[in-house]
């Protein structure tokens, strides 16, 4: 078996790669990243000497690099994690978010249309659903639950995820998509919520909160789901959407206090900042079809993966504070360092 993993160098493509060599011995994975800010070389280093592993720099909207690619590998399958995927920068430019995130991926399905594929495989957002009000405890995102975006990324991954649900229709193309709640673990890039709340807490550096902090997301560790998309590819039904949810729901707040807790820094480090335009308040998820499927349930509770999370990014400082230092903190001070307290 050979799958491109398309957006391996990025957070939960890393850890799909890591999962699936040492899983499956005799499937070869063949990572494809553009090696943006969000992509780090450095994180594929554990597996770069291994045999059925090859590391190919390539932007996925390059129809003809990738062509060239699936003429030579002839791979069984495609795993698309390549993606523009913080809120913020896509409000700040949205151009680069439709043009990577819907005609990468239609560029991606062309290819498999000529050369041949077993099962094509969008990874999504919950995002895509919008949000759920905050007094109603009671509701979760559904398979069912109608499309209704907030931002220009997740309206782009929407795109996306019709897009491919028409080339199953249209020409046949075995496909799935999976729409997936908040993940957290190692290797997270270091302007998602956790990773920036951790590293900022261990440099005694104020850590700033949107709004008073209430919004309310669902947290998957990263493990978990790659096992799930695992599943998926291999026994999830043509044609179908799964939601893949972690039971984990957490304010924002309560999340920033409880790494203050782990790492013995003060509450007073906490700084509310300006609220991102268009927040979406409540994201949770509602897992039972995979579950009924294919038996797929989170295994990781979120008090002991924020632990093991804490821990990984203290033992493997070198990693972030090498993306920090560089282009990293002009983009980090764009966004919060002119917000002012709210």
């Amino acid at each position: 078996m050979t799958i491109i993993v398309t957006g391996g160098a990025g957070f939960i493509g890393s850890n799909f790669l890591f999962h699936m060599l040492g899983k499956y011995e005799n499937y070869r994975m063949i990572c494809v990243d553009k090696l943006t800010y969000a992509g780090n070389l450095s994180t594929l280093e554990p597996i770069m000497d291994n045999k059925n592993f090859r590391f190919v720099k390539l932007d996925i909207c390059d129809r003809e690099g990738v062509y060239s690619l699936f003429q030579e590998e002839k791979p069984d399958m495609v795993v698309n994690f390549a993606a523009e995927s913080h809120v913020d920068r896509s409000i700040e430019d949205p151009e680069i978010f439709l043009k990577t995130n819907i005609m990468g991926t239609a560029v991606l399905m062309d290819a498999c249309r000529k050369y041949g594929i077993k099962r094509y495989h969008q990874v999504s957002t919950d995002e895509v659903y919008g949000d759920l009000p905050l007094d109603r405890p009671d509701l979760f995102f559904t398979e069912q639950t109608p499309i209704h975006t907030s931002s220009p990324y997740s309206s782009s991954k929407a795109g996306a995820d019709l897009l491919v649900l028409a080339y199953h229709r249209t020409y046949g193309l075995p496909v799935t998509v999976s729409r997936c709640s908040n993940n957290y673990g190692p290797y997270h890039f270091p302007e998602k919520l956790i990773p920036l709340m951790i590293a900022n807490a261990l440099a005694d550096k104020p850590l700033p909160v949107y709004g008073k902090g209430e919004n309310v997301r669902d947290w998957l560790y990263v493990e978990d789901h790659c096992k799930a998309i695992d599943l998926i590819i291999h026994k999830g039904r043509e044609g179908e959407v799964y939601n893949v949810g972690g039971h984990n729901e957490m304010k924002n707040i309560d999340i920033v206090k409880l790494i203050c807790k782990e790492l013995n820094k003060p509450e007073s480090l906490i700084t509310f900042v300006a609220d991102r335009k268009g927040h979406d308040m409540r994201y949770a998820i509602d897992p039972t079809k995979i579950h009924s499927e294919l038996g797929w349930l989170p295994e990781t509770k979120f008090e002991d993966g924020i632990k093991k999370t804490i821990r990984w990014y203290l033992d493997n400082k070198k990693w972030w504070e090498d993306i920090i230092s560089r282009d990293y903190q002009s983009y980090y001070e764009k966004m919060y360092g002119n917000r002012g307290e709210a």
